[in-house]
């Protein structure tokens, strides 16, 4: 069975693109290999990382990456998956391949403002949301 290589990309690779690798990667087990990647790599939220253990999966050791660190290795993917607005989404370099670009609007977890228990309710909706995106991806991709 030949595997699908996805690229998820984000501002700071904090959040969202974390949680869509996280879910291929253990969803999609042989079938699919997934990688991560920011424009402006951050710091990992630790609000996500919570989020995600609370559905099993750690990612509490996961490092933001670059775009371009994944431009200059020379990889191409079959999917190239923004997870971001989409004005940031246009802001994200060609990569080179047959890969199919694909647009999936989340909202940023960082972005939010309030007490800690309002930004982890957050990060659960829109790791629930990814999620949810992840298994139809998948389905559509059998």
């Amino acid at each position: 069975m030949e595997i699908t290589e996805v690229l998820f990309v984000c501002i700071h690779n904090s959040a969202r693109s974390q949680m869509a690798e996280a879910f291929l990667n253990s969803l999609g087990t042989g079938r699919f290999e997934a990688e991560s990647a920011g424009i402006e790599p951050g710091k990992l939220n630790p609000f996500v990382v919570s989020a995600m253990a609370e559905s099993g999966i750690d990612i509490s050791r996961n490092e933001t990456k670059s775009v371009n660190d994944m431009l200059t290795r020379g990889r191409s993917y079959d999917y190239v998956v923004t997870v971001c607005d989409p004005a940031a989404a246009e802001m994200c370099p060609f990569f080179p391949g047959n890969g199919k670009r694909l647009h999936w609007e989340f909202s940023d977890p960082s972005s939010v403002s309030g007490n800690d228990d309002e930004k982890l309710t957050v990060a659960r909706k829109v790791r629930d949301e990814i999620r949810a995106r992840i298994e139809a991806f998948i389905a559509e991709n059998e």
